[in-house]
């Protein structure tokens, strides 16, 4: 059987005006392994036109190609890959090295869309690379090189699958005579060795050295003779520069294609020659990336520090619940008390929680101090004295508004005082507390010189006004968010003892906030939750003032927090677009590359990979840069948060750079897919003409 039979081949270009014109005209033409036949003709004759189609560049034509048994027209995308890559071996005039691999990586570049083993492949090179008298430029670029050790390298490329026929398009071209008589000398030995060779060539020269010739002519073969002369030199010991490790039949070696890893390694070569190119790009992607982290802290940094502030201020065991909005002193009844308390065991029950809160008759029965319902007051004032009748907060003289007034919630405790003890009960030897704001009152300290309470005089409005003189005040509380304000406290028995005087037939003073005390933070989340949606619009209960900026807080941050992560992701957004760009623009300066590798075997998929592992590299880089660059621009920041506020409302998850690697090659990876395609789809033939 002949290696390779062609059976009235004929090649028809369709033009871009719809005409025609046909390249090749029923060519009818065997050969035989051992040959070494030269395919001449003028410029424009038909001659590279068969190449590629002998070659499996070009699969539309009609009539019939068989190579080593197999017709090419019937082949599919694939099979034609595996052919190119396993059968044929392609020697080009230009030599077609890609520039900013070693001589072994260009050589080995077959192997590695085969999957061979590193160890294998480098075997196997190294070998046929001292072969060719090229054992000390294994570690140089193509550059380095001369033009007849250029060509010896593409023939080395061109052998490394061990294929049948080796086809040289104008192999000595682009050499002197000297140099072009070593290359057909080489060329000569691999036809001897038991391979076809077809060189296609316009030149006499080389037409002279080999054993057959083929005239073609307008795309006719006008001649077909061999050469008389022509003397094979193979001995009895075949010179063979066959790799004696090739030991798979063509059958294995089909079954193997470019993996991921070898990707992922071709990639970063091709990265790296064009590095500043890559690491600008990163480094606007890691601009994105970092800023985006940062505000996913910055979001998790305030609702962290408001929740931490308000747990600090606070007891998670604690349910407040005032009548009214707190703005004016609008006071329960028992009746009032013990309808809020059924709907609230209802609901209790309705969910499935077993607690169950007191009401007014329970909380008798057990004593206020053993009762989970604990009374309270709190208010807007305008109480305050200057004189009688201005509500002021009189202290030597300097009169200042207090804006609210509390009874020491039951989660106060000596760990929120700044300065003094806590307000007692005692009608004697209490008195009262306020927030830091009483600095900016009576100056620094609440004792006088001699070591006495301060005093002051206050008119509260509860009945229409009451007057409290020599007032002392215990202590300074802190109470964080509120603790610019000047805010008041007392101990509920004190103010009722202060409010009813000598007068024991004056009735108690009437709380207008009751303070629930429950047995996990389930059960408190659970009644705030259900006072703040239920009343919502009546305001006729709200939740603690604490709780009511927490919440208002927590919508301010809800709002926030995603706008400036949606802002930092149109930034990535920009970034992608940049990415795809690059890559797209690499597609076109590449051309010939990706020409070169689909000569040499590589499918579609082959090529759709490396350019999506470029990508993939690209992600995984600008996500380290942006984590880097975040971790130094939360440091500024914090510096300067630090120095100017105090705080630092940053906080870090560790998912948080999770979510920026994740986001970086989500989006490196889809900016790449459109360029892998297009460079996927290119055709061989018009790559591989791209200058």
């Amino acid at each position: 059987m002949k290696e390779l039979v062609l059976k009235h081949v004929n090649k028809i270009y369709k033009l871009s005006n719809k005409e025609t014109f046909q390249a090749l005209y029923d060519i009818n033409v065997e050969f035989d392994k051992g040959e070494l036949v030269s395919i001449v003709g003028e410029s424009g004759s038909g001659k590279s036109t068969l190449m590629n189609l002998i070659g499996g560049l070009d699969s539309d034509f009609t009539g019939e190609i068989t190579a080593g048994g197999e017709n090419l027209h019937s082949l599919s995308d694939k099979q034609l890959d595996n052919y190119r890559k396993n059968h044929v071996g392609f020697v080009f005039q230009s030599f077609n090295l890609i520039s900013h691999l070693s001589i072994l990586d260009n050589v080995t570049l077959a192997l590695t869309l085969s999957n061979v083993s590193e160890k294998e492949k480098v075997s196997r090179a190294t070998n046929l690379l001292k072969r060719m008298g090229l054992e000390d430029q294994i570690k140089k670029k193509p550059t380095q090189l001369s033009g007849g050790q250029k060509q010896r390298v593409a023939i080395a490329r061109a052998l490394i699958n061990d294929p049948e026929i080796i086809i040289a398009d104008e192999p000595t071209g682009a050499l002197d005579s000297q140099t072009s008589m070593q290359i057909l000398q080489i060329l000569k030995e691999i036809a001897d060795s038991g391979k076809l060779v077809i060189m296609v060539t316009h030149s006499e020269r080389v037409a002279s050295i080999s054993s057959r010739v083929v005239e073609i002519s307008d795309g006719r073969i006008t001649d077909d003779r061999k050469n008389e002369k022509y003397k094979s030199e193979k001995k009895k010991e075949e010179v063979s520069l066959r790799p004696k490790e090739n030991t798979k039949t063509a059958k294995e070696r089909q079954k193997q294609n470019l993996s991921f890893w070898s990707a992922i390694k071709l990639s970063f070569h091709n990265m790296w020659a064009s590095k500043i190119k890559n690491i600008l790009m990163a480094t606007g992607v890691a601009i994105g990336l970092g800023s985006l982290i940062l505000m996913m802290c910055f979001s998790s940094g305030i609702t962290d520090f408001i929740d931490t502030t308000m747990k600090s201020y606070s007891d998670p065991t604690i349910v407040t619940i005032t009548k009214g909005t707190s703005l004016f002193y609008t006071p329960y009844d028992d009746d009032k008390i013990n309808t809020l308390v059924a709907e609230l065991n209802t609901q209790l029950s309705d969910n499935g929680y077993d607690f169950q809160i007191d009401n007014v008759a329970q909380r008798q029965t057990k004593g206020k101090e053993n009762s989970n319902l604990i009374y309270g007051i709190q208010s807007v004032t305008i109480n305050l004295k200057d004189d009688e009748q201005s509500g002021k907060v009189v202290y030597e003289g300097k009169p200042q508004t207090v804006y609210y007034m509390y009874t020491t919630p039951p989660y106060y405790s000596d760990s929120n005082l700044l300065e003094g003890e806590m307000s007692t009960s005692d009608p004697e030897n209490g008195g009262i507390m306020f927030s830091r704001k009483i600095y900016d009152l009576i100056g620094k300290g609440i004792y006088d010189s001699n070591g006495n309470n301060k005093l002051v005089t206050l008119r509260v409005p509860f009945d229409g006004g009451s007057t409290f003189y020599n007032i002392p005040i215990t202590g300074i509380v802190d109470t964080s968010i509120m603790g610019g304000v000047l805010v008041m406290y007392c101990d509920y028995d004190y103010l009722q003892a202060k409010y009813k005087g000598d007068d024991l037939t004056k009735p108690d003073l009437a709380p207008n906030t009751l303070y629930i005390r429950t047995p996990s933070k389930e059960i408190t989340d659970f009644l705030n939750d259900y006072i703040s949606t239920t009343y919502a619009d009546s305001k006729e209960y709200t939740t603690s003032v604490e709780e009511q900026i927490a919440d208002i807080f927590a919508k301010m941050t809800s709002v926030i927090g995603p706008s400036l992560i949606v802002i930092s992701c149109i930034s990535l957004l920009v970034s992608t677009m940049m990415i795809l760009v690059v890559l797209y623009m690499s597609v076109s300066e590449r051309t010939k590359e990706i020409g070169v590798l689909k000569s040499i075997g590589a499918r579609r998929k082959d090529i759709r990979r490396i350019f999506t592992s470029e990508s993939f590299l690209i992600g995984l880089l600008s996500a380290v840069c942006g984590i880097i660059f975040n971790l130094l621009l939360t440091l500024v920041i914090y510096l300067l948060l630090k120095n100017m506020i105090g705080i630092v409302p940053i906080t870090y998850r560790w998912w948080y750079f999770g979510v920026a690697l994740g986001v970086s090659l989500l989006m490196s990876i889809i900016a790449g897919l459109y360029p892998a395609d297009k460079a996927s789809k290119l055709d061989p033939v018009e790559s591989l003409r791209r200058e």
